[in-house]
């Protein structure tokens, strides 16, 4: 829904997290969290960007994978794109007579 990906991306700190899977994809909970604080000085606890995390993924922003104890977090494009394109058509030269 691009109604989810508009609520996701009207976060300024969940735009920073996306922002940092660019730079870096895969990242666990603990070094998303690091980076936030080393790199913006973000003091947010692990449950707060839990729950940033939590409504990225509802919103297809990105997608988890699980190997063994660790949890990591990809980032995916796709709704982008599709709203990129949603209003960006092809431009066809009008016929002229």
């Amino acid at each position: 829904m691009a109604e989810d990906v508009f609520k996701a991306l009207a976060d300024p700190t969940r735009r920073l997290i996306l922002d940092e899977l660019v730079d870096r994809d895969g990242q666990t909970l603990f070094e998303i969290c690091a980076r936030l604080a080393t790199k913006h000085d973000l003091g947010l606890t692990r449950q707060a960007i839990s729950q940033h995390l939590a409504v990225l993924e509802a919103a297809d922003l990105l997608r988890t994978r699980r190997q063994g104890r660790y949890k990591f977090h990809d980032l995916n494009t796709e709704p982008l794109e599709r709203i990129a394109t949603r209003w960006i058509r092809p431009h066809t030269p009008e016929s002229t007579p």
